[in-house]
């Protein structure tokens, strides 16, 4: 009999219509301490009832799953497993694709081209209540915002120069993907001080997450995409 995770896992749900890429997944995430796969589905009706049911930390959704879309499954995956974020691993380059699915909820993108170690980071990133875009993600998105942008007055010079030199530093280390408490060791100031000027920056900047609030500092040059 194989021995039961640890409370401190984190519990991850599969869900790929490829018996292979799922065993392999399995393979490389339960080769790592502290994290555990308590489910895999092949489709959209399995999917959310596991997730309600194993009340999974992280899903790791593919977006394509032949016959059905991934995108049509982040709602109803949310509302089964209200605690869950979504991390997805796709092999699709469509940008639009993409910024879909951060609409919908999801709360990062992993190329399945990227190394394991990136798949593994992410899934400790996500966890950890930080959004995660690697860099051929981030690339993808800013160039189209910019082909979108061609041309225009930048309208966002006014609120850029109302961000005080604080919530500039705050969102650069957002940018490197801490979360608050690591905001804070860096800074020298509470948590609380940090959630305040991030209310601010949210407020300032026009953003209602730290999601957004990330891909607007990598368009506006606030930030630089991680390494």
């Amino acid at each position: 009999m194989e021995p039961a995770p640890q409370e401190s896992s984190i519990r991850i749900l599969l869900v790929d219509d490829h018996a292979i890429i799922r065993s392999g997944l399995k393979m490389l995430i339960e080769s790592q301490p502290g994290l555990s796969i308590v489910g895999e589905a092949s489709e959209r009706a399995s999917a959310v009832a596991m997730a309600s049911r194993e009340r999974p930390d992280i899903v790791l959704l593919d977006l394509d799953l032949g016959s059905e879309s991934g995108l049509d499954l982040i709602s109803p995956l949310r509302l089964a497993a209200p605690q869950a974020r979504i991390l997805v691993l796709t092999g699709l380059r469509d940008t639009e694709v993409h910024r879909n699915a951060l609409r919908l909820g999801a709360m990062g993108i992993v190329q399945k081209e990227m190394a394991g170690e990136v798949l593994l980071k992410a899934i400790h990133k996500v966890h950890a209540g930080e959004a995660w875009l690697d860099r051929s993600s981030i690339a993808n998105l800013l160039s189209e915002i910019a082909e979108g942008d061609s041309g225009r007055p930048d309208p966002e010079a006014a609120r850029i120069a109302s961000l005080s030199p604080r919530e500039r530093e705050v969102i650069n280390l957002i940018g490197e993907g801490l979360n608050n408490k690591k905001i804070a060791e860096r800074l020298q100031i509470s948590e609380t001080t940090v959630r305040h000027h991030l209310t601010s920056i949210f407020a300032k900047v026009g953003v209602s997450d730290r999601l957004e609030l990330l891909v607007y500092a990598y368009k506006n040059h606030l930030a630089g995409p991680r390494q």
